[in-house]
């Protein structure tokens, strides 16, 4: 971790809906006048598309039926806790985009399931801003967490999880129902080994819960909304945390422990803007002062 430069991570499964939970924090950022260097979890995975079906392919045949862009083998975890402890350090690094499909494809020039060039940041930016699949992974042979100020989990109930991945890879992506439901399957492993052991890592987790039936995703007509939800928020350390603020503001919310509010599902927007305004800013500040004293010393 570092004062002079910080980086927020968030971090959570495919189809949770960390991109949502950016979105927010870009709002953030605009608002606040915070100049945010962005890296993506998809830029740190091993293989294009077509080398990571080859990939699997090969482990299949090896006898590894569960070879998934959740384990280590298919990502770059030294790097990207390289590029962590590069920034952490020096405010500098570098960082690609993968391009999922034709519309990121006309605006990167290169072909959908391929990555762009590594590039460097742009130096002089206030914080460092993680989203993906890793972003408080810890395993032996690297510890990203250790280096994030801030790390936010965002984890569904499974169910929900599922009906939110078979949705979005069907109608954004194309992929059958049975070819969904085959990645759910074999991720399952990784899933359990490298996904879930991260939100103990993590400061805040957001878990959102449908109070509708999701008892079996596969056959779900729509993703429940979030008016057909509740949003459990676990913080870590409460430290610091004005719950009484929280609760007054946000309309039929409670605490379900000492560290833990319940809101409803259609609050997430401003419950995110109210918790995460304060500590964007408090690592902004933090950093400007680090950057001060470094200049007078």
């Amino acid at each position: 971790m570092s004062r002079k430069y910080p980086i927020l991570s968030i971090t959570g499964s495919s189809g949770a809906g960390t991109s949502t939970v950016k979105e927010t924090f870009q709002q953030i950022f605009f608002r606040e006048k915070v100049d945010a260097c962005f890296i993506e979890g998809d830029a740190f995975h091993r293989f294009n598309r077509r080398d990571m079906k080859v990939a699997m392919a090969e482990a299949e045949e090896a006898g590894n039926k569960h070879f998934s862009h959740f384990g280590p083998e298919a990502n770059l975890f030294s790097e990207l806790e390289q590029v962590f402890r590069e920034y952490s350090e020096n405010g500098t690094g570098q960082t690609r985009h993968y391009v999922h499909d034709d519309e990121e494809s006309a605006l990167y020039g290169v072909a959908p399931g391929e990555f762009t060039a590594w590039e460097s940041f742009e130096e002089g930016g206030d914080l460092l801003f993680y989203e993906g699949l890793h972003g408080a992974v810890r395993t032996e042979q690297a510890d990203i967490a250790q280096h994030a100020d801030l790390k936010v989990g965002v984890v569904p109930v499974i169910n929900l999880e599922w009906i939110q991945k078979i949705h979005r890879d069907k109608e954004a992506r194309g992929y059958s129902a049975e070819a969904i439901t085959d990645t759910i399957l074999r991720r399952m492993p990784d899933y359990l080994e490298y996904i879930c052991p991260q939100f103990t890592n993590t400061d805040i987790n957001f878990q959102r819960v449908p109070i509708v039936d999701t008892s079996n995703p596969s056959i779900a007509r729509w993703i429940p909304t979030a008016d057909e939800s509740m949003l459990v928020i676990r913080f870590t350390n409460p430290r610091g945390i004005d719950f009484p603020y929280l609760l007054s503001m946000i309309h039929n919310s409670f605490m379900s422990r000492p560290n833990v509010i319940v809101i409803p599902g259609g609050k997430i927007d401003l419950a995110m803007q109210l918790i995460f305004t304060p500590l964007v800013m408090q690592l902004v500040e933090r950093k400007r002062r680090a950057a001060g004293n470094a200049a007078t010393a």
